[in-house]
């Protein structure tokens, strides 16, 4: 069984292209159901946030597994393989369980430390679990990956220092407009990510909070907790005149706010300028409002340059979590390889025990009558042969996989498996 992760985030790919392989959520649960059904493939997980798109699935054949994915993936977004694939990267085995668990400590992420990666990866594993489509080895590496994550954030102080997208988006409009005391600032969306930002303007004493969403009782919500005014989704861009500071985070699949729209807004402002934050992915604003007069417009990418600037104060603590990672992928590792050695040690005895007690039968008529202690005899011959020719690949097998024997334990089972026809 081979586990494979084929992916790409936002190192290697720019938003106008995560946007267009981002998962609705709604979709999730249809999407992973028909994933495990691509021949070849046991198991799989679907992971899609705002910086990352990736497929974790066990497999018989690595190799077949990468060409299935991405095949997959080019089909499900309808985009061309060609175009896509440059922007992937694949792992496989070691490197997959470490890239899990990286992923889940959040040291992949575009802020590392932040939390929220570790909540979207359970509700992925979630969703493949109501599939049917975790049952085995990838459960395993998922729930030690939940795990792992959590003792990173006990035993360093990596989350202590995150600053979070929403963040950053709050303390970009402080810097451009100096404070935000003077400032009408309005939540596209009612999230997670805009709960950030609300709590963040908050703090910064943002002169009114505007929240608006497709649902009006999520923005109620929302604006109860942080004492803000709502605004009916269908006359938001009758209200935005008045906002000063925009952050948009919709699940919109589509762009809530083109040029067009921006352009009167700014003429009903008589010019005055307007600062766009669009947090989401897929985007909520189109990226040719830039082009206008007195519209300042940031993406996540964009923020990640200035994210980018705070990182180093987190680097002494990540070092310290890609230790614990390294010691915790050689243990699961070593726990995997003796979980695939036992029954193929099983496999093994069986296998050689059938094909002595089958010649013996075949034999019988030649060798006539035995007494017993003929009988006993050749019972003790022929079962001492087959454990001494059985010795050798079994203690090879323990060894490999107890973890002294090196990194090679489910090379050497599959090399066993295939020079004694286990699996025919």
């Amino acid at each position: 069984m081979k586990l494979s992760v084929t992916g790409l985030n936002h190192t290697t790919a720019p938003v106008e292209v995560r946007e267009r392989l981002a998962f609705d959520p709604l979709s999730l649960p249809q999407v992973t159901g028909e994933l495990r059904t691509l021949p070849g493939l046991r198991e799989g997980v679907i992971l899609s946030t705002c910086n990352r798109v990736e497929i974790a699935v066990t497999a018989d054949d690595a190799v077949n597994a990468r060409e299935a994915v991405e095949e997959f993936l080019a089909r499900v977004r309808s985009v061309e393989r060609n175009w896509l694939s440059p922007y992937l990267y694949h792992f496989d085995g070691r490197e997959a369980i470490r890239h899990l668990f990286r992923v889940a400590a959040s040291l992949d992420s575009m802020v590392v430390g932040e939390p929220q990666i570790l909540g979207q990866l359970k509700a992925a594993f979630e969703t493949a679990k109501s599939q049917g489509a975790v049952a085995g080895v990838l459960e395993t590496v998922m729930t030690r990956a939940f795990n792992v994550a959590k003792r990173v954030r006990s035993e360093t102080e990596i989350g202590h220092s995150a600053v979070s997208v929403s963040y950053t988006a709050v303390e970009l409009a402080r810097q451009i407009f100096g404070s935000l005391k003077d400032s009408s600032v309005m939540l596209l969306g009612a999230g997670k990510m805009s709960v950030l930002a609300a709590r963040h303007l908050e703090r910064a004493g943002a002169k009114e909070i505007v929240v608006t969403n497709r649902s009006s009782e999520r923005a109620r919500q929302m604006a109860e907790m942080f004492h803000a005014r709502v605004v009916d989704y269908h006359n938001l861009h009758s209200a935005l005149p008045g906002i000063d500071v925009l952050i948009a985070s919709s699940g919109a699949p589509h762009y809530i706010l083109k040029k067009d729209d921006i352009r009167q807004v700014i003429a009903a402002r008589r010019n005055r300028p307007m600062f766009l934050i669009d947090i989401a992915v897929p985007r909520n604003i189109d990226p040719a409002v830039n082009e206008l007069e007195g519209v300042f417009l940031y993406d996540i990418d964009d923020l990640r340059k200035v994210i980018d600037q705070n990182r180093q104060g987190r680097m002494q603590q990540a070092e310290e979590a890609e230790r614990i990672i390294d010691g915790e992928v050689e243990r699961l590792l070593t726990r995997l390889q003796e979980r695939q050695a036992s029954p193929t040690i099983v496999s093994l005895q069986q296998q050689l025990e059938n094909i002595r007690a089958s010649e013996i039968e075949r034999l019988r008529s030649r060798l006539g009558n035995l007494t017993p202690q003929q009988e006993e005899a050749v019972e003790a011959i022929t079962r001492g042969i087959v454990n001494k020719i059985a010795h050798a690949p079994i203690t090879e097998l323990r060894r490999q996989t107890t973890g002294t024997g090196g990194p090679n334990g489910a090379q050497i089972v599959e090399v066993i498996r295939r020079l004694f026809r286990l699996d025919s």
